[in-house]
């Protein structure tokens, strides 16, 4: 339960394994009237590096807003069969972009598009995140794009929630890290994980860390466990 009232949400990446398990978990829970889905299996032209079906697609949705919390569950971390380069030798300019269009500007433009769907009051906005885009949590250096690409959208919520909180000051932005989750995008980089979860377990502590968080100057930056990350 994360809401002791009705409420509507929304989940944009629904397809994935952690959007599909947001989506399940809100389905099952019966204070959620209605759970909206957008993703490229739901929804026939949504493109993260496509401005115009995130927009088209936002339209669609808030005819059946507004919505007490939207998840953003977009992002890769294997872009075009590339994997994380694990040195500055395997930087390569095309592939930089491609982790900063789908990982940061994209979200960047889904937030821009779907927040005025959001309820006034308490309402929530979470984006998948990553604790390593923390730059002060960097102990180990390597996975540059993914790195910046997740630190560049750390401060994109960060500003937009200073000035979505301008006009709702009850609005949580929050950036979520999901842990270990075994889906495609960790399969290649299970090995080295000390704890694997299944996504509806991360999920589970997701919303339970989100139904703690109480109202802040800006965004939170937390874990599936609740644990605040530095920035």
């Amino acid at each position: 339960m994360l809401f002791n009232h009705a409420y509507k949400a929304l989940v944009i990446g629904a397809s994935g394994a952690i959007g599909s398990a947001f989506a399940n978990a809100f389905e099952s829970d019966l204070y959620c009237t209605h759970v909206g889905v957008v993703s490229r299996a739901h929804a026939s032209g949504f493109d993260l590096t496509d401005t115009q079906t995130i927009s088209r697609q936002a339209a669609i949705a808030g005819a059946t807003g507004p919505f007490q919390i939207i998840i953003d569950a977009t992002g890769a971390l294997t872009i075009d069969g590339v994997g994380p380069e694990k040195s500055l030798s395997a930087i390569d300019q095309d592939h930089l972009l491609r982790s900063f269009q789908i990982n940061a500007i994209g979200p960047a433009l889904v937030l821009r598009h779907f927040a005025p769907l959001l309820a006034s009051g308490t309402s929530i906005y979470a984006k998948l995140s990553a604790r390593v885009g923390s730059i002060s949590d960097n102990k180990k250096g390597g996975w540059y794009g993914y790195r910046a690409s997740k630190a560049a959208l750390n401060m994109l919520l960060q500003t937009a929630a200073i000035e979505l909180q301008r006009k709702n000051p009850d609005l949580r932005v929050v950036a979520l890290q999901p842990g270990t989750v075994k889906s495609k995008l960790s399969q290649p980089y299970m090995g080295s994980a000390n704890q694997l979860l299944e996504p509806a377990e991360s999920v589970a502590g997701m919303l339970a860390s989100l139904k703690s968080l109480r109202s802040k100057y800006g965004a939170h930056f937390v874990d599936y466990k609740g644990d605040e990350i530095a920035w």
